[in-house]
């Protein structure tokens, strides 16, 4: 069997990399087991200012600019419905924050995405004593609506084996790479944490986070945006929240555990005063960079082998951009961006 790509890791970064070759009619096959689950779990929220600090996310508008329309055409492709939209409401704790929210106005690229208009309502069951702080152009990708269903789609077409990826039966040779019964002229690793285990990539420097998250059910609650405080609440329908995230940089499991919903309720109490009923919790490790900037590039030794990981807590945003880059790079010969590009890293 030959292909002209094949993939391993069916999260974000594989499906927007799988994108960019159907639409260049070029032939893959997609490795998936299953074993990491952070595209599954995560929050799917796309927001271009980092409101701790209200600071402009890296190339947030170009990165926009690429995603929505991507997801857009995902939804009509596969007749789903992924993209929510709504406001997030940052809720001040002191007149600080009110003062460096008005101080953010004045950067060029926060203007067309923070509110200079405080929201000082009144929501039933949220404490904020010092208004809000209203983000526009921000919403959710369902990440795990789009990811099971990209994934039934290549199933349903051949394109995905639901099994493990042995990389000690690569065969390298100087224009293709032979594994088992394919041959194909390049393999694109998008394997989150799971890239600790790759023989070819594991010098890099990827660092694991596990993230939990709880879904509540409050019908005293009753908001219908994002509320962002000490932690974020997302609503999810039928009076649902989803409550997160955590961040446990010594944990390497993706089981739930007690210490994260404890975590998760005692800043619960800070955020809201309405009772409320947990439904379930969940956990990913999401695969991070010092930086917060992704691993895409070709290896230092074999330009045959690739990787695509990385990509982080805004994931959903950055995913297309540095999917399409790579494949431009890998068909066209554009440049990867210097920022994202494994060669600021040197193997040892």
């Amino acid at each position: 069997m030959k292909v002209d790509y094949i993939i391993v890791g069916l999260g974000l970064a594989g499906l927007a990399f799988a994108e960019e070759l159907l639409n260049a009619g070029k032939t893959f096959l997609v490795f998936e087991d299953d074993s990491q689950t952070s595209s599954l779990v995560a929050g799917g929220v796309y927001n271009p200012v980092i409101l701790k600090r209200f600071t402009p996310v890296w190339n947030a508008k170009e990165q926009l600019d690429i995603a929505l329309p991507f997801y857009k055409k995902i939804e009509e492709k596969l007749n789903i419905v992924i993209d929510e939209k709504f406001v997030i409401k940052k809720a001040f704790k002191s007149i600080e924050d009110q003062n460096n929210w008005f101080e953010a106005l004045d950067k060029p690229k926060l203007i067309d995405y923070l509110d200079p208009k405080l929201d000082s309502k009144s929501y039933n069951g949220v404490i904020a004593d010092f208004s809000f702080g209203n983000v526009n152009e921000t919403g959710r990708i369902d990440t795990k609506k789009l990811v099971e269903s990209y994934r039934d789609y290549l199933k349903e077409n051949k394109l995905i084996r639901f099994e493990n990826f042995e990389h000690q039966e690569l065969k390298i040779a100087q224009d293709l790479v032979t594994y088992k019964d394919i041959e194909t002229s390049k393999i694109v690793f998008c394997e989150g944490f799971g890239i600790k285990e790759n023989p070819y990539f594991n010098y890099l420097p990827l660092n694991e986070a596990k993230g939990e998250l709880l879904t509540i059910h409050s019908p005293e609650l009753n908001i219908d945006f994002l509320l962002k405080s000490t932690l974020f609440i997302l609503p999810m329908g039928d009076n649902n929240y989803k409550v997160g995230a955590t961040f446990n940089w010594t944990d390497k499991t993706s089981n739930p555990s007690i210490e994260g919903k404890e975590e998760l309720v005692e800043k619960l109490k800070k955020v809201i005063n309405v009772p409320y009923t947990i439904v379930s919790q969940s956990a990913g490790i999401r695969p991070t960079v010092a930086g917060r900037r992704p691993l895409v590039g070709v290896h230092p030794e074999h330009k045959q082998l690739v990787v695509l990981n990385g990509l982080g807590t805004r994931g959903v945003m950055i995913g297309p951009t540095v999917a399409k880059n790579l494949f431009n790079h890998l068909e066209k010969g554009e440049a990867i961006d210097e920022e994202v590009n494994i060669k600021r890293f040197k193997k040892k």
